[in-house]
């Protein structure tokens, strides 16, 4: 009965069920919604605000937002530690950031008329933010005092987005879109006495939604899109220059990380 009881509780933790957001379906309704507002405002006429702001050639812009950030782990299961003595010791760790963690950016933007209909926006940007990971100690002889640490992986990221947007016609003082890109990303924090670490490099997909606002003296642009890590961003260097080797099986715990992130921009241009 204890074997039992005890191969169920390992198998519910270390195979958790998915935590997720389901981008798609956020993505789709977000595409309804601004469809809406766009039929409905199209049945009525106003005065419209910088009625040539569109047919600029290259403009400026600042922006500024939230966001949520994710990583995707894979554990590598049970492992074999060799000890300083010489002598092997089995682990089995399991590490998982238990929630969607938010943190903010800022940035600016250049963006090039190529059509009436399309865009080539380029926006260098700072994403400031952390995930906390929690590490559980799953071998069986510590079953009864289950072993858990913690660690709040911070990330400062300096990204430059190239985005390709194709708008809707204005109508009135809104206009909708939808955009997508690369963004190619630099981290800039250097992790010391952590358990796992992040590359130096990595590279996002990105697509989303937003609408253009016309105001009378700026241009303003509420927008939601999704963040993808196209490689593993996990440093598989880092477990060789941790000291101290309690550490070691908690770093060597992890074999593959892909990061996430939801942001919310507003652009002011």
């Amino acid at each position: 009965m204890y074997i039992y009881q005890h191969r169920f509780r390992y198998k519910a933790i270390f195979n958790p069920p998915p935590r997720y957001i389901n981008m798609k379906r956020v993505l789709i309704i977000s595409l309804v919604v601004l469809a809406t507002v766009h039929v409905a405002s199209a049945q009525r006429r106003t005065v419209q605000n910088r009625p040539y702001t569109d047919l600029r050639p290259f403009h400026f812009g600042i922006l500024v937002g939230p966001h949520a950030q994710d990583i995707e782990l894979t554990n590598v299961g049970p492992q074999i530690i060799i000890n300083d003595d010489g002598s092997p010791s089995e682990h089995t760790i399991t590490a998982d950031q238990d929630r969607w963690d938010l943190g903010f950016h800022v940035g600016v933007l250049g963006e090039f008329r190529l059509s009436d209909d399309f865009q080539l926006r380029v926006a260098p940007t700072l994403y400031f933010g952390n995930r906390h990971i929690v590490f559980q100690n799953m071998h069986p002889r510590a079953i009864d005092t289950l072993t858990e640490h913690r660690q709040n992986l911070k990330t400062v990221y300096a990204g430059c987005a190239t985005d390709i947007i194709f708008g809707a016609k204005r109508c009135n003082n809104h206009r909708p879109y939808i955009m997508a890109g690369l963004n190619p990303i630099i981290n800039l924090t250097n992790s010391k006495n952590d358990y796992i670490a992040l590359k130096r490099y990595d590279l996002f997909l990105e697509a989303g939604v937003g609408c253009d606002f016309y105001l009378p003296f700026f241009k303003l642009r509420p927008e939601i899109k999704f963040m993808y890590g196209l490689t593993n961003a996990l440093d598989p260097n880092y477990p060789s220059r941790i000291k101290d080797k309690n550490m070691l099986p908690y770093a060597k715990a992890v074999n593959k990380a892909q990061c996430k992130m939801v942001v919310i921009t507003f652009y002011f241009e």
